[in-house]
């Protein structure tokens, strides 16, 4: 094939050029992400029983529907979430890959099955099923930059103009406003009044409902009439009231002495808010805040920009004195990571043409891999469409390294066609020569690297996604560079290579003192080689130690699943003592503000009040603020680092009183937790008391805080949140004549708010809500205050009735896959890794769980679990694979040995490169090492290759294994720090992904070094040993062709 190339030069440019420009067209239309599509797929359940509390759905709504979910295709885990509201969330989680659409038709067919055992009034009511994506791609914030709008305003314009609208943006999942505050019609009753008039809650909400209507009247003339009616005329009666004061005007009783009775009497109306259940700020200034939600499978940088390309329009017609700010973007992260990891690309291009130049000293030689590279590496991009993959940190990362893969077969080609020049040979007949001595170690290496990545592409499972990108990448850039090396690479050589000139300048005298400084090293380590070769016991013992070097670092490497990284933005969990009112919630989060606002390097902050980010509940007792940092270009110096910010912020928020706050990053894959660090699962699996399990959780809290390997360890199960139980004399009020229902609806009614009917504005359908004024509301003594008629018409109040008592109970039960759960949450230390908070953590439960209680993963940690181990597998699948491959290749059981053996120097360097820097043995390092397996076995080849060949000419097994180290040194360090000058970038990168490009680097750069100045002494050795014990004695072979040349002249 290379001798067709070369006589057909514009053949081999041609088909070059249709690779670069398809790889080129493809790029605008790839997907952009930070991670492949990692998150698995979750499905909703929610459930709605009016009036029952946590406790009471527990038990008759969660536990019915989860009985029927067990044993569903696919599923990983369901968490659910029964509060005191009445609300019921059970999240299905089902293993990555599953069909969503599937998924949820078939949980939907569960939860049928379990409907009959439901009670009527959630029945009623319907129990939704949907597919969700918790995937939090961004906040959008409306606020008055001259105060002259308040947050009523600000939410209900949001509604108005801008909820639905982006709702319906393709990508966008679903989109919310915290705390709302949608409008209603305010009726606040004051039951003193009320009492003294003879009137109840039940008198005032049927008047609402019969003067605030709509009244259908018909039509005059409208079919059937007699003949010779020529017209039709809708009439139209008084319909559904508009404004305060016509609800104001209502009229409740007509007195005796025949004046009305109206609502204004008795309380009065405004325009307000259907409910006060939270708050919103942006940079503590009131603000509407939406939120929205990435849909599954959708592509998270194109919706971001739809979105903001929405809103600039919009904002061209919002009233004066109001604007918008994106106050959160998770796609910035994204962007500005990938933005890096191609300016890494770029230096890694320049830095290995540096090197080439530097080794080969001749411009027209490095020209050659300077056209070569891009064909192979813009060229791969051609196949992400069809592979599915997207421009991801992974993907990218592959295509750095395949820089310094890609070089070598350009260099490998270009330097043999070189020394046949120089040797005085024509650069046509050189390059015929040079590529019958080298296609077949370069299809060796291409077919090597192909078997070592290809394979680990077929691991299921989060960190088998991450795998299968980076690995195809690889091996797709490493075919293609093979191909270049065996057409393009040839036809450039035979057109543009000339024996070299002298150089002259500065540059030359560079060249003679680099020639002579190579000439020196060359001789040193020939002389060192000789040594082992003659005292292969010595080299082999030394290669035994390194061996269990490595076993060593690996027990003693931290384990990890991702590094966390600085996502320009992290989030503040708010906890003030339970039953805390949501008044002196806004207080506290107030200080938390001006602590965030007043914290260098912090550039917005958007207030949840209410939200609890960690348990995905709502409260009047917590908060949930998001610190938005300045970009990453303005915080390079280290104490505008996202830890150290963190730190700092830590030291102040514990200055504070009132509440518990406590500062963390995100998880670095959105979506697959709601905060970083862990999320563990303490289960009563013997059906205990939710108290006990409460106890039992809060044993677990006090020994884990004091393990240095966890901060933050946090639990939002609360079984002591103050609240008050009413007790009905039923005996007194049937006495009385006083129906139950007139009780419970005037508690409903004056405490809670009543639901009326709706009411229409702004081309809007709202709700009308009755309820008892503030004054009355704010101590259980106003419960006496409240008054029920009898049966005679007399008013008592419903202390006759009623005692009131102070309890305690959960806000919120908590289970997980049928259990009762308390959901612990925490980061790792200072210092630690996240698979050491994880050991720490399950250290601490196997020493104080009593019997009956267990535990379990969930979130990042749970893939992290189900990775770890994977990574054995890889490696040594990867490594037989070479084994097999060259054993096929040389016919032989004995020399792949010699190549594979030499494998562990590489990981050698990688992993103590990983210990010395700090790092995790995380999914990164995993890839680097695999990265290595397959350089390592590409180094040795080229040697074990040259001494095969020279060992079929006759030569002694010494002269050959010495004559190929002397002769394959200049090319093996040529490529080796081709590739490490490449990854270089990698490992002192900042900026956004900088933790991920380093921590993928340093393995890399490590293991490289080890697997280039070691190897290249001990696999001579290896190769001189093993041959002594594959030959018989006096058994001399043949000269013959190495099969792995065979036919390329043809």
């Amino acid at each position: 094939m290379a001798r067709f190339f070369i006589d057909r030069p514009v053949f081999a440019m041609v088909i070059a050029i249709v690779t670069v420009i398809v790889g080129a067209v493809a790029i605008p239309n790839l997907p952009i992400a930070t991670y492949p599509q990692v998150v698995p797929p979750v499905v909703q359940i929610i459930a709605v029983y009016r009036g029952g509390n946590a406790q009471d759905l527990e038990k008759t709504v969660a536990q019915p529907i989860e009985q029927r979910l067990v044993g569903l295709d696919g599923m990983l885990y369901f968490f659910s979430r029964a509060s005191n509201d009445g609300t019921l969330t059970i999240d299905v989680t089902y293993e990555l890959g599953t069909d969503i659409d599937l998924a949820t038709v078939k949980t939907q067919n569960k939860v049928s099955l379990a409907m009959p055992s439901l009670p009527p009034e959630v029945q009623r009511e319907g129990v939704t099923v949907k597919k969700v994506s918790s995937t939090f791609l961004m906040a959008i914030a409306l606020f008055s930059s001259d105060d002259r709008y308040d947050s009523l305003f600000l939410n209900n314009y949001a509604t108005i103009n801008l909820l639905d609208q982006i709702g319906s943006i393709p990508g966008v999942g679903d989109d919310r406003l915290v705390a709302p505050q949608d409008y209603g019609m305010r009726i606040w009753i004051n039951p003193d009044k009320m009492g003294k008039l003879g009137l109840t809650a039940t008198d005032v909400n049927n008047a609402i409902q019969a003067q605030n209507r709509q009244n259908p009247a018909g039509a005059i003339g409208q079919p059937p009439v007699r003949s010779g009616i020529d017209f039709q005329y809708p009439v139209n009666a008084a319909g559904r009231l508009l404004q305060p004061q016509q609800f104001g005007d209502i009229v409740v009783r007509a007195q005796p002495d025949g004046s009305l009775l109206k609502i204004r009497d008795i309380g009065r109306v405004e325009l307000g808010a259907q409910d006060y259940k939270g708050f919103s700020r942006l940079n503590q200034r009131p603000a509407s805040l939406l939120i929205v939600y990435l849909a599954p499978g959708a592509n998270a940088v194109e919706t971001a920009a739809r979105v903001r390309a929405h809103v600039e329009e919009a904002k061209k017609s919002f009233p004066a004195g109001v604007e918008s700010k994106i106050s959160y973007d998770s796609t910035r992260f994204v962007r500005a990571a990938i933005s890096d990891v191609v300016l890494t690309l770029f230096a890694a291009v320049l830095l290995v043409i540096i090197v080439v130049f530097i080794f080969l000293q001749n411009w027209r030689a490095t020209l050659i891999p300077l056209l070569t590279v891009p064909v192979a590496i813009v060229g791969t991009f051609a196949l992400f469409p069809f592979l599915g993959f997207s421009i991801n940190m992974t993907s990218m990362f592959g295509l750095v390294l395949a820089i310094g893969i890609v070089v070598d077969d350009a260099i490998v080609v270009v330097e043999a066609v070189q020394h046949n020049i120089d040797r005085g040979m024509s650069a046509r007949d050189a390059t015929v020569r040079a590529m019958s001595e080298v296609s077949g170690p370069v299809i060796a290496i291409a077919f090597i690297l192909a078997a070592v990545f290809i394979p680990v592409a077929f691991l299921g499972g989060i960190s088998g996604q991450i795998y299968r990108q980076f690995a195809l990448t690889i091996a797709a850039s490493v075919l293609l560079s093979a191909f270049n090396a065996l057409s393009l690479s040839p036809a450039l050589s035979a057109l543009l290579l000339r024996p070299k000139g002298e150089a002259r300048g500065p540059l030359a005298r560079f060249f003679a003192g680099f020639n002579r400084a190579f000439e020196w090293t060359t001789n040193r380590y020939l002389s060192g080689v000789k040594v082992l070769v003659r005292k292969s016991a010595l080299a082999l013992a030394a290669l035994g130690f390194f061996f269990v070097l490595v076993g060593g670092l690996f027990r003693v490497l931290p384990g990890g699943f991702l590094p966390d990284e600085d996502q320009g933005v992290f989030f503040i969990a708010v906890r003030l003592p339970d039953g805390a009112s949501l008044e002196r919630n806004r207080r506290a989060t107030e200080e938390v503000e001006k602590i965030v606002m007043s914290t260098p390097g912090v550039a917005d902050c958007t207030t949840f009040g209410g939200l609890d980010i960690t348990s995905q509940t709502t409260n009047s007792n917590t908060t949930t603020v998001i610190a938005t940092l300045k970009p990453w270009e303005e915080r390079r110096a280290k104490n505008l680092q996202l830890t150290s910010i963190l730190a700092q912020s830590q030291r102040r928020f514990g200055q504070i009183q009132d509440a518990f706050v406590f500062g963390f990053g995100l998880p670095p894959i959105l979506g697959l937790s709601p905060a970083g660090g862990f999320e563990f699962m303490v289960e009563d699996r013997a059906g205990g008391d939710i108290n006990q399990l409460a106890e039992v959780a809060q044993s677990l809290l006090d020994a884990a805080r004091s393990r240095a390997e966890i901060v933050n360890a946090n639990s939002a199960l609360r079984t002591s949140v103050p609240q008050y139980k009413v007790d009905l004399d039923t005996d007194k009020a049937q006495t009385l004549g006083i129906p139950i229902t007139d009780v419970y609806n005037a508690l409903q009614t004056f405490l809670g708010g009543l639901y009326v009917n709706d009411f229409n504005r702004f081309g809007r359908t709202w709700k009308v809500m009755m309820q008892g004024e503030p004054e009355y509301r704010e101590s259980p003594e106003g419960i006496n205050r409240f008054y029920v008629r009898t049966s005679n018409g007399d008013m008592v109040p419903l202390s006759t009735l009623v005692s009131i008592k102070p309890m305690s109970g959960p806000e919120v039960v908590y289970r997980y896959n049928r259990f009762r759960t308390a959901r612990i949450i925490g980061q790792n230390g200072p210092g630690f890794s996240s698979g050491q908070a994880a050991a720490a953590m399950e250290q601490v439960a196997n020493q104080n769980l009593p019997a009956g209680y267990g535990y379990e993963w969930t979130g990042t940690t749970y893939q992290q679990k189900i990775a770890e181990g994977k990574e054995g597998f890889i490696f040594g699948f990867a490594a037989l694979l070479v084994f097999l491959f060259l054993a096929a290749l040389y016919e032989s059981w004995s020399i792949p040995l010699a190549v594979v053996l030499a494998v562990p120097l590489g990981l050698f360097g990688a992993l103590l490169a990983v210990f010395v820097r700090s790092y995790a043995y995380d999914i990164y390092t995993q890839i680097g090492i695999v990265t290595l397996i397959g350089l390592s076995a590409k180094n040795a080849i080229l040697i074990v290759e040259y001494a095969r060949l020279r060992r079929s000419e006759g030569k002694s097994i010494v002269d050959s294994a010495l004559d190929a180290a002397r002769l394959r040194l200049r090319p093996i360090l040529m490529t080796s720090f081709a590739f490490i000058l490449g990854v270089m970038p990698l490992t002192v990168a900042n900026g956004a992904g900088a933790a991920s490009r380093r921590a993928l680097g340093t393995s890399v750069f490590g293991g490289m070094i080890t697997a280039t100045l070691l190897a290249v002494f001990v696999v001579p050795v290896l190769y001189a040993v093993i041959q002594r014990f594959a030959e018989r004695p006096g058994d001399l072979p043949q000269a013959q062709p190495s099969p792995s040349v065979s036919g390329v002249e043809s």
